[in-house]
């Protein structure tokens, strides 16, 4: 298993922070240490970086604090985030805790946080002609059944041109599924609750990103909400 650091000094015009897509990676967030971005009351914490500092492919834990705001910017290749506490706005208006944003090429906006908020963002990883713009409030949707035993799911984002899909999954007290066959990889953050398997105990905060070709055979002693990605690792760059 690879556990991937922060860079603590990004010096070169193209980084790699965990680019080497072959690997098992965890990131424990809780752990780590909240960095300055650009705008000095927006902090970040990186998992994943490919290309130069402010412009790369680049997967991060991202904290506004109270009253901060990020200057007016696009988003080649488009702009994914997930809301996990506060509340994150811009010129379309407020996206609370739960809120699942997807923002495609050519958008642009100035986001900006009156309460604060803490969201996962992914940049430069939803391209493809014909991408549409989304913004579901996850808290809304009913949990709907799999064939997973003990895990239910809310299905966020998918279109049959693409080959991603992105979901959130509920795993019940004791779920304990068995082996998942996963040919393309996954990446998965913990939002809430814990998920143990053979490598160790993943708690929230958790970002990990299985390679293609894994199984996770995991469960959950006492239950837990899982942010999964599927499909995704052939749009990510490598160092």
């Amino acid at each position: 298993m690879h556990h991937g650091k922060e860079e603590e000094a990004l010096t070169d015009p193209a980084q790699s922070l965990n680019g080497d897509l072959t690997v098992r990676v965890v990131m424990n967030t809780p752990e780590m240490d909240w960095t300055p971005s650009p705008a000095g009351t927006v902090l970040r914490k990186r998992l994943h970086l490919v290309g130069e500092a402010e412009s790369g492919q680049v997967t991060s834990l991202v904290r506004y604090l109270p009253g901060s705001s990020f200057p007016e910017h696009g988003h080649p290749e488009g702009e994914e985030i997930f809301v996990i506490e506060g509340t994150f706005s811009d010129h379309l208006g407020d996206a609370h805790a739960g809120t699942h944003l997807l923002n495609p090429e050519g958008f642009r906006h100035a986001p900006h946080s009156g309460p604060g908020c803490t969201i996962l963002v992914k940049l430069r990883q939803y391209g493809g002609e014909g991408r549409e713009f989304h913004r579901t409030q996850t808290r809304d949707m009913t949990w709907s059944k799999t064939d997973l035993r003990g895990v239910e799911q809310k299905l966020l984002y998918r279109d049959d041109r693409f080959p991603d899909e992105t979901r959130l999954e509920r795993w019940a007290p004791g779920a304990a599924p068995g082996p998942r066959e996963l040919p393309g990889g996954a990446e998965l953050f913990i939002i809430e609750g814990a998920l143990e398997d053979a490598e160790g105990r993943s708690p929230s905060g958790t970002w990990l990103r299985l390679p293609a070709g894994s199984t996770l055979e995991a469960r959950s002693r006492d239950g837990c909400v899982v942010y999964l990605k599927t499909g995704a690792l052939p749009a990510l760059r490598s160092s």
